[in-house]
């Protein structure tokens, strides 16, 4: 694909690989936008390479996802590493960046989605939010399809249980 090419595909990709920026990153903003960075720049100077396995959506976002999982293990590193040297303890995020809740519902469901485990937030994003299919969404967290159907799974179950008792006392 060539470079003009790669730079379009990107323009019109923006919005919905900043959203899965953003969950990959647990809603920190900051933390997205260097990820997107990152990897608009792993794409554009040839370090990830796209050869047409998959579409071009889903290929980049295994490439975000790839790339947050590794400024997650940097950060980390570097957070123990300060704190034995400090001998205290790693060093934590002041809070979320996320932007406020706007209804009931929709807050509702962010709680709901934040007790989930990783694995299973990840594959419903990718479904639900950025309409890709489970396999395909297996492939962008670099997954079996097995793998992201059980975590699709029980992430649905997890959630249909989470929201159960809020839905009925919001009925009463």
């Amino acid at each position: 694909m060539k470079a003009r090419d790669l730079q379009r595909e990107l323009e019109l990709l923006h919005a919905d690989s900043f959203g899965w920026a953003l969950s990959c990153c647990r809603q920190r903003k900051d933390d997205a936008e260097e990820v997107l960075q990152t990897a608009y720049i792993k794409v554009l100077d040839g370090r990830a390479k796209f050869e047409g396995r998959s579409s071009f959506r889903t290929w980049f976002f295994g490439v975000v996802r790839r790339t947050a999982s590794e400024q997650h293990r940097r950060r980390w590193l570097r957070d123990a590493l300060l704190a034995r040297w400090f001998a205290g303890q790693p060093l934590r995020s002041s809070g979320s960046a996320a932007p406020p809740d706007t209804g009931a519902d929709r807050s509702l469901l962010r709680d709901a989605l934040s007790r989930l485990p990783e694995r299973q937030k990840q594959v419903l994003h990718l479904v639900y939010y950025q309409d890709l299919t489970v396999e395909e969404a297996a492939w962008a967290m670099g997954v079996s399809l097995g793998t992201a159907r059980t975590h699709f799974d029980r992430g649905k179950r997890r959630l249909r249980q989470l929201l159960a008792p809020r839905r009925s006392a919001d009925a009463e």
